[in-house]
């Protein structure tokens, strides 16, 4: 069976208030991706659009998508998985392709959270638990991964410090970053300064300066069959593995507080099909949308054994001169999160780093990237391995 590629890849600036409709917002990372693949919409036999359906007002936007875009009477459709629902995407994506059925298909991630307003959105992440047995109880985002970072002190030592220092990082290249939209620079200082928003409590003994914030954006990514990918594309990169597991949504039904064990499973089953491990990646994305999951996301793949995640950002070897580099694009601390587009906005940059077109974030010779991609605290796990 033939292998299958990525030939474009796009991503709009990720914004706190867009003031265009939520089509508006999909065509700009999809307008990129086509361009960067260089084939026109009819090259595209089909399309996936990717959200978290609680935050839209549009109903079913796969359709209105697909006519604004131009890609009818193409075949199309919705998928979520929340804050994973790209990367889920582009699982579907491959398998389409490698079935046969399809030779290109774009996978259009999106998300316009300022649809709505701050409290109704952190009400909504809330029912991504369980809303019989879990969220009635006021519990949210926050909350929930404060939870992992208490646990993960309690057992390893892991300091309120080690938290800041992957903010800290984050903010060194969200600074470069002109997609991102925090670009400003973060010090340890500022996590011990009252008179500093980073300080201020969120949930104990997370801050503010641990949490990542919402945010408008698109993203898109066109994958091709080999045959294609070859004539259409001069920079094709290959999808080598792919993983995806999931959890108990209620937190009573788990068993590892210190870590998330569908990103554990994901990562093994991506290493398998690819048929590498963790010491073979030269640089990865991972989903910090809290500081403490960036740590969990160390040791998880493999890249750190249990606990000792802390020493990699002590030592700095997750910065891009460090021995595994990771989120050197801001990760979502920096560049936000608007839950949809996010995925396929980690991949879009994994792509960047292996064609070496990454600018000043760019790894030094970078051949097997890898993205690790959470929906909900650790309900949807899914990896993605991807090598020039």
């Amino acid at each position: 069976m033939s292998r299958v590629a990525i030939i474009g890849v796009g991503q709009s600036a990720f914004v706190r208030g867009y003031e265009g409709s939520i089509r508006e917002l999909a065509f700009e990372g999809f307008k990129d991706a086509v361009k960067d693949a260089g084939i026109s919409v009819k090259d595209i036999d089909a399309s996936i659009i990717c959200s978290a359906p609680e935050y839209d007002k549009q109903r079913s936007p796969a359709g209105v998508f697909a006519e604004y875009l131009g890609l009818i009477p193409q075949p199309t459709c919705y998928l979520e998985s929340l804050c994973s629902s790209s990367s889920m995407g582009v699982r579907i994506a491959y398998s389409l392709i490698k079935s046969g059925l399809h030779d290109v298909v774009a996978v259009i991630g999106f998300q316009k959270m300022s649809e709505i307003s701050s409290a109704e959105s952190q009400e909504r992440m809330g029912r991504g638990a369980d809303i019989q047995w879990e969220s009635p109880f006021g519990t949210m985002m926050p909350a929930y991964y404060a939870m992992y970072a208490r646990a993960h002190m309690e057992k390893y030592g892991t300091t309120p410090e080690d938290l800041a220092l992957v903010r800290v990082k984050a903010a060194t290249y969200g600074q470069i970053n002109d997609k991102a939209v925090y670009r400003k620079p973060v010090t340890l200082e500022m996590f011990n300064d009252p008179g500093s928003p980073m300080s201020n409590p969120v949930a104990s003994p997370l801050r503010v300066g641990d949490c990542c914030a919402n945010a408008d954006g698109s993203s898109c990514v066109i994958l091709a069959n080999e045959e294609k990918a070859k004539a259409m594309s001069n920079k094709p990169v290959w999808i080598l593995g792919l993983g995806a597991a999931s959890e108990s949504v209620n937190l009573a039904g788990r068993e590892l507080f210190t870590g998330l064990s569908a990103a554990q499973r994901a990562a093994e089953q991506a290493y398998q099909m690819a048929g590498i491990g963790p010491e073979d990646v030269d640089v990865a994305e991972v989903h910090d949308c809290f500081t403490i999951a960036e740590i969990m996301a160390y040791e998880n793949l493999g890249f750190a054994k249990p606990g000792e995640g802390k020493e990699l950002i002590r030592s700095k070897e997750t910065y891009k001169e460090g021995k595994i580099p990771v989120n050197v694009d801001g990760g979502l601390l920096s560049k936000g999160h608007p839950i949809g587009a996010t995925g396929g906005s980690q991949i879009r940059t994994i792509v960047l780093q292996l064609r070496g077109e990454a600018g000043q974030m760019q790894v030094k010779d970078p051949e097997i990237g890898l993205v690790h991609n959470i929906g909900g605290v650790g309900l949807y796990g899914n990896v993605t391995i991807l090598g020039r």
